[in-house]
């Protein structure tokens, strides 16, 4: 079975989550779409980088979390969730890139 790339993965758990917790006005599960996706790419992070990559981007995941909130209030929040998005997925990809 293929793997799903970690990229891929940090980005649709923020886009996700957020598209969840805004299209069922429930944010706690937003909040779960969040946990589990950056679980699951912090096992990749993990397997591919090793623990210091892990940590550093699994930080990264949830400082661009925090992080789109300040910002959508001077963009709005798609755009702000698609910028932390493409941010993190690039992070992401710069760590962990030639390493599977």
């Amino acid at each position: 079975m293929p793997r799903i790339p970690s990229p891929a993965i940090a980005a649709a758990g923020l886009v996700g989550g957020y598209a969840v917790a805004r299209w069922t006005k429930k944010r706690p599960l937003g909040g779960v779409v969040l946990a589990v996706a950056g679980g699951a790419a912090a096992r990749e992070w993990q397997r591919v980088g090793g623990v210091k990559a892990s940590v550093g981007l699994t930080s990264a995941y949830v400082a661009a979390f925090a992080g789109s909130h300040p910002l959508a209030r001077k963009i709005g929040a798609w755009p702000a969730v698609f910028s932390v998005a493409g941010g993190m997925a690039a992070a992401a990809w710069a760590v962990t890139r030639g390493r599977d």
